[in-house]
């Protein structure tokens, strides 16, 4: 399924697996919308990228759905592709929490997700087609300790899209989730220690791992359907 002018929104796309994914999409000759909160990463991604346009602003922000699709439409008259991967890490112990930073987190994996999801969906219909891809995490399948709520989020994500995709399996509009294991990424620079130390992972996963995997699954043709791909680093157990 060739890629080529077609358009695709990329969320969550001034660092990691974003970054990535928009790279690999751009090589497929995509046409892309990015967007993220840091201006200056965007600018810095889209100097090296064919045709882009970048829209920064925080995704959790009620209207930014709407103006992403609208975006592309004016700048390329179509969207084809959504990657919904914005998101946070947090975690902690009960007696260290700071509830609303966990709070915070629901409203950018669960919430603004579930709103990028719906406008996107909303659109592909009535455009006839149109993928929609959203990022859980293995922790989206498995569940542990200190990370109750992230794992939420994404066991959040995947029990949406599982319902988008069973609505949808008689349209020409798919619904696909990804759930990487440990990508090298700045997503736990924050963490005590990082979970490559914590389980012994001396090669995590690179963003570009995860966005080839992306293009396959955007790739094959209209009667294939990809629900669900799990990516791990050999080293990982879980």
């Amino acid at each position: 399924m060739a890629l080529k002018d077609q358009a695709a929104i990329i969320t969550g796309a001034s660092s990691g697996i974003g970054w990535g994914v928009a790279e690999e999409l751009d090589s497929a000759g995509m046409k892309l919308v990015l967007t993220g909160r840091r201006v200056e990463r965007l600018e810095r991604l889209a100097a090296n990228l064919a045709d882009c346009l970048i829209v920064p602003g925080d995704i959790a922000e009620r209207r930014m759905p709407c103006r992403l699709i609208d975006a592309a439409l004016e700048r390329f008259g179509r969207c084809d592709v959504v990657f919904n991967n914005a998101g946070l890490m947090r975690v902690g112990r009960i007696e260290d929490v700071e509830v609303e930073l966990m709070a915070d987190m629901v409203r950018v994996n669960l919430e603004a997700a579930t709103r990028m999801a719906y406008t996107a969906l909303k659109h592909f219909k009535a455009a006839g087609s149109g993928h929609l891809v959203n990022v859980s995490s293995i922790l989206g399948t498995k569940v542990r300790d200190t990370a109750g709520v992230y794992a939420a989020t994404k066991y959040g994500i995947e029990a949406l899209s599982e319902a988008l995709r069973i609505e949808l399996a008689k349209t020409d509009v798919k619904v696909s989730v990804i759930e990487p294991g440990l990508v090298r990424s700045e997503l736990q620079d924050t963490f005590p220690v990082h979970p490559s130390q914590a389980l012994g992972i001396t090669q995590p996963l690179e963003p570009a791992d995860i966005a080839r995997c992306v293009r396959f699954i955007l790739e094959q043709p209209p009667h294939v359907r990809i629900p669900v791909i799990m990516i791990t680093p050999g080293e990982q157990p879980m």
